[in-house]
């Protein structure tokens, strides 16, 4: 049975050199490549790999971040970092890391960690069982990349995350910045604080200020100190009524 492996990688000549690698090692089979932190989440849920080759210095979401994350999957693969820098390797392995592979990697050692994923140990079966019915930790701020660097942005300031192609806009007190966190994965984990009312959009529980209906049955909600109205889709305005008892 082959296994499953995914490249996460910022570089293109580093997920290039991982693929030439892989081609070279018996019963291993590429399903898939990222770039981010946020890639590698998605992609391990659309592609159920056996393992994730991940970098730690990404954009995004750092692979600390990520494979913390992955754990908390019901059944989350195998992580191998793959990374040029050695000060990771502690961290990483409290991320639940079944391998950390310094930059410039070798066959033998790359074709060495991932025949020890494939042949796990009970005690390790048993740690991701635990990982993964451990909660995801909840976020209590989220990084904004700017010009100047990384700000946190308060989740109690948020009023809403509204998707844009391939980036969300957060609308918070001081203004809209952008993040690259699909909606998707930002519904599952601040369920209890924010709504899905439209397929593009997340409001915050905390600041909505009142829901409203036009003479043609379109629902709206208003937001604390938003002037604009964001409009609710009809497939999703039965849960709203459902949420607050319309």
């Amino acid at each position: 049975m082959r296994l499953k492996t995914l490249i996460v990688d910022d570089e293109p000549p580093a997920r290039a050199r991982l693929a030439s690698l892989l081609a070279e090692i018996d019963d291993v089979q590429v399903v898939g490549e990222g770039a981010t932190g946020q890639e590698a989440l998605e992609l391990t849920m659309d592609l159920s790999p056996d393992v994730v080759l991940l970098d730690v210095r990404m954009p995004d979401m750092d692979g600390l971040e990520a494979a913390r994350r992955i754990a908390t999957m019901s059944e989350p693969p195998a992580v191998i970092f793959t990374t040029a820098y050695d000060e990771y390797a502690l961290p990483a392995f409290e991320a639940q890391a079944a391998g950390y592979l310094v930059k410039p990697i070798r066959k033998d050692k790359l074709a060495a960690a991932l025949a020890a994923c494939g042949r796990l140990t009970r005690p390790q079966l048993a740690r991701a069982e635990s990982a993964a019915a451990a909660p995801a930790p909840h976020r209590s701020h989220i990084p904004v990349r700017r010009r100047d660097g990384i700000r946190l942005i308060p989740l109690g300031e948020i009023r809403c995350f509204v998707a844009d192609q391939k980036y969300t806009t957060v609308r918070h007190e001081g203004g809209d910045d952008l993040i690259e966190d699909s909606l998707r994965l930002l519904e599952d984990e601040f369920a209890e604080s924010f709504v899905r009312i439209h397929r593009s959009a997340l409001v915050s529980v905390q600041h909505l200020e009142r829901i409203e209906r036009d003479p043609d049955g379109q629902y709206f909600v208003r937001l604390r100190d938003m002037p604009d109205r964001l409009a609710v889709s009809r497939r999703m305005a039965g849960d709203l009524r459902d949420r607050f008892r319309l």
